[in-house]
């Protein structure tokens, strides 16, 4: 197994991922996780700040506009309503809290409403209390202001290969979702960008991705498994094995040793057993998402807190 040690840059070695006995991968893959962040699991939640409505024909959202999925629909919400649920977020030790809208780009009066809102709570706060924003595509001077104004990072995921993309979106490119992460670390601020797993992506795929995301050096990698939602034309996809998705998990903490590896949307689904929780760290997870997702149900933070308790993890 010394073939995987800290990184994935060739076929044989992404064969050895596949195809190794998975306990002995897990093994490696807790060592390399424990050498830079010991037992220290990080948290954090979401505010879908601004729902549905989106142009955006991503096959896997049920916020798309192009869908038939039975998802909420409102409008971008009120300051105070942003600031009780970042707050009510952050009094549940939750450290870190983003915020989330739909569609390709906010408008201009968005953004403003935005940017006003986080200046304002967030001029007072310290480390123990931050904010993400995930906005979608923005040039460096709207990306500009939106640090400036106190969010600690951004937040846009690739969601898979460059090749595989046009498969699951055609009203975007690839390589402008890239364009927004490169600006992202071009201003010297902290990025967050992963993918979405089980839309029929090939192993070479989430190679590719992974490898993508190592030349960008994010700082932290979202790993979100497909939970398939009627309406949408994913709907009838199998969901992951837990033994698949893990050795996905494996893939991302070989290939970034150092990056943040976080758990996300559609963990419930895949993960849905007490004997898997341990297994996601094992695998090479430092981070979770906790509370609900963007469409779907998660996991309260005090379930997820007993869960680290019993796997002896601090979070």
């Amino acid at each position: 197994m010394s073939v995987l040690k800290h990184a994935c840059y060739n076929t044989a070695m992404l064969t050895d991922i596949i195809n190794a006995s998975l306990d002995e991968l897990l093994n490696e893959t807790n060592k390399v996780r424990n050498e830079t962040f010991g037992n220290d699991i990080d948290f954090c939640a979401i505010v879908n700040i601004k729902s549905g409505r989106c142009t955006m024909d991503c096959r896997f959202c049920a916020q798309s506009q192009h869908h038939y999925a039975a998802s909420e629909t409102y409008p971008l919400i009120s300051t105070a309503e942003l600031a009780s649920e970042t707050e009510r977020l952050w009094s549940q030790n939750i450290r870190r809290v983003g915020w989330v809208s739909s569609g390709r780009s906010p408008t201009a009066e968005e953004l403003d409403a935005i940017i006003d809102s986080a200046a304002s709570l967030l001029s007072s706060k310290d480390e123990h209390q931050l904010c993400c924003a995930s906005l979608g595509q923005l040039e460096s001077s709207a990306l500009s202001r939106l640090k400036e104004s106190g969010f600690c990072r951004y937040h846009h995921n690739l969601e898979t290969s460059e090749q595989f993309y046009p498969s699951i979106c055609t009203t975007q490119s690839w390589r402008d979702r890239r364009k927004t992460v490169e600006r992202v670390k071009e201003l010297g601020w902290p990025v967050c960008s992963g993918g979405l797993f089980g839309l029929g992506e090939t192993w070479e795929d989430r190679h590719q991705l992974a490898l993508t995301l190592k030349k960008l050096e994010v700082d932290s990698v979202p790993l979100n498994f497909l939970n398939p939602i009627a309406g949408t034309p994913l709907a009838d996809r199998a969901l992951l094995s837990p033994d698949e998705a893990l050795r996905i998990i494996a893939l991302f903490r070989l290939t970034l040793p150092k990056a943040t590896l976080r758990i996300c949307g559609g963990r419930p689904a895949v993960f849905a057993g007490r004997e898997q929780d341990e297994l996601l760290f094992r695998a090479g997870a430092n981070a979770l998402m906790t509370g609900n997702y963007l469409t779907t149900s998660g996991i309260s933070p005090e379930k997820d807190r007993e869960m680290l308790e019993r796997c002896g993890f601090l979070g």
